[in-house]
C-alpha cells in the first residue's frame, strides 16, 4: 500500500502545467496572453493541446511552440548581457521584466523608444530575421531612455550583435538601382 500524503508527489505535474501556463520565460508568468506574441504562442498552445500526441500536427506544432520559446529566451538572454556589460548587473531582470501593470514612465519617450528599438531590429541582430518587434521590449529601452542608457545600449549591441556582412549584401542586391 502506498500513501498519498507525500507533499511533494505532484511536483512533477504543478511543474509540467506551469511550463505549460508559461508562455514568455518567467514562472508564474500572470500576464501571458497580454500582448499579441503571447497570444500567438497561446493558441498554438490551445490548437496542440486538442490534437492527438501520436498525430503529425501535434508533433510539428509542438515543436513550433519549442522554437518560439527557445527564440524568445535567446533574444532575453542577449538584452541580459549587454544590460549586464553596461553595468547593470543586478538590475538586468527587473530591467527586463515586464508585466500587464508596467507603464511607459514618460508619454514623450515613447516615439524615441519605438526609434531606437526599430533601429535595433534594423541595425543589429540582437533579434533574429524573423523576429516580429515586441511590446516588451519597448517598455525596456523606455526604461533604459529614463536612465540615459538607451543610446549606449544601442552602441553595445551594434558591436555585440551587428548586422552580418553577408546579410547586407542580400538585401543590397535586392535593392533595385536608382
Amino acid at each position: 500500500l502506498r500513501s498519498n500524503n507525500n507533499p511533494y508527489a505532484s511536483f512533477g505535474a504543478t511543474l509540467a502545467r506551469d511550463e505549460e501556463q508559461n508562455l514568455w520565460s518567467t514562472p508564474h508568468d500572470v500576464t501571458h496572453t497580454e500582448a499579441d506574441d503571447d497570444r500567438v504562442l497561446y493558441n498554438m498552445i490551445v490548437v496542440r493541446n486538442q490534437l492527438d500526441k501520436d498525430s503529425e500536427e501535434w508533433q510539428k506544432l509542438n515543436y513550433d511552440i519549442y522554437t518560439l520559446r527557445q527564440t524568445r529566451k535567446e533574444v532575453r538572454s542577449r538584452w541580459k548581457h549587454i544590460l549586464e556589460d553596461l553595468g547593470f548587473q543586478k538590475e538586468a531582470d527587473s530591467l527586463l521584466s515586464v508585466t500587464k501593470l508596467s507603464i511607459i514612465s514618460d508619454s514623450q519617450n515613447m516615439g524615441k523608444a519605438r526609434d531606437i528599438l526599430l533601429k535595433l531590429s534594423e541595425e543589429t541582430n540582437i533579434f533574429p530575421t524573423s523576429w516580429e518587434l515586441s511590446e516588451r521590449y519597448l517598455f525596456v529601452v523606455d526604461r533604459l531612455i529614463a536612465l540615459d542608457a538607451a543610446d549606449e545600449f544601442f552602441r553595445m549591441a551594434s558591436v555585440v550583435y551587428p548586422k552580418r556582412a553577408g546579410a547586407e549584401r542580400a538585401d543590397e542586391s535586392q535593392k533595385t538601382p536608382q
